[in-house]
């Protein structure tokens, strides 16, 4: 693992070049699996502003010295506080698997534990058949499915699975005919 220092922060509306940084890296990092998704630097820093004025989102992010944006992590607030939604989780190529991503979530736990909220809930799309259940009927045998799920490229779902997520069920073609989104979830709870 790379060592790398960083510290983590809360997004603010007035950042305007973090802001800058953090669209960029959105556009970046979902370009693989999901282009559609944010396909410009313009439409990543809409969403990134959305999260960072909505009432019921807040984002934090990781920086280097160099006032670098490595990393960030957001959170919609959904059930009245009882549960925050991760939306989304990126790091910047060049510092991945130094930690950051993992730092990123452990910090939007206790996060999401100072707000009173008990659950962190993400869905992590299958849209190019990353998993055993791209292509699978979820209508039968669903829990079966999920419970003997392989990770055939290098599919998201494990890295949720190692910092404690657990598959908590599937919406059938979610993305299209076979491309199910995997939801996973984790209590925040014992931190209380």
């Amino acid at each position: 693992m790379k060592t790398i220092t960083y510290s983590i922060t809360t997004l603010k509306k007035e950042d305007d070049d973090l802001i800058k940084q953090a669209a960029h890296l959105l556009y970046t990092c979902f370009q693989y699996n999901w282009p559609e998704a944010w396909p410009s630097d313009e439409a990543a820093r809409v969403e990134v502003e959305t999260c960072v004025k909505s009432k019921d989102r807040f984002v934090r992010i990781a920086v280097n010295a160099q006032g670098e944006v490595l990393g960030w992590i957001g959170a919609i607030s959904l059930y009245d506080g009882k549960v925050y939604e991760i939306h989304p989780l990126c790091v910047r190529a060049d510092s991945r698997k130094a930690g950051i991503g993992l730092s990123l979530v452990k910090d939007l736990e206790v996060q999401v534990y100072k707000k009173g909220g008990l659950t962190l809930y993400l869905g992590t799309d299958d849209e190019s058949e990353q998993t055993s259940l791209s292509g699978a009927d979820l209508y039968n045998d669903t829990w079966d499915k999920i419970k003997s799920i392989k990770n055939l490229n290098d599919h998201p779902f494990s890295f949720w699975e190692k910092v404690g997520f657990k598959i908590v069920g599937v919406v059938p073609d979610a993305n299209g005919r076979g491309k199910p989104d995997i939801m996973m979830a984790k209590s925040v709870e014992k931190l209380r």
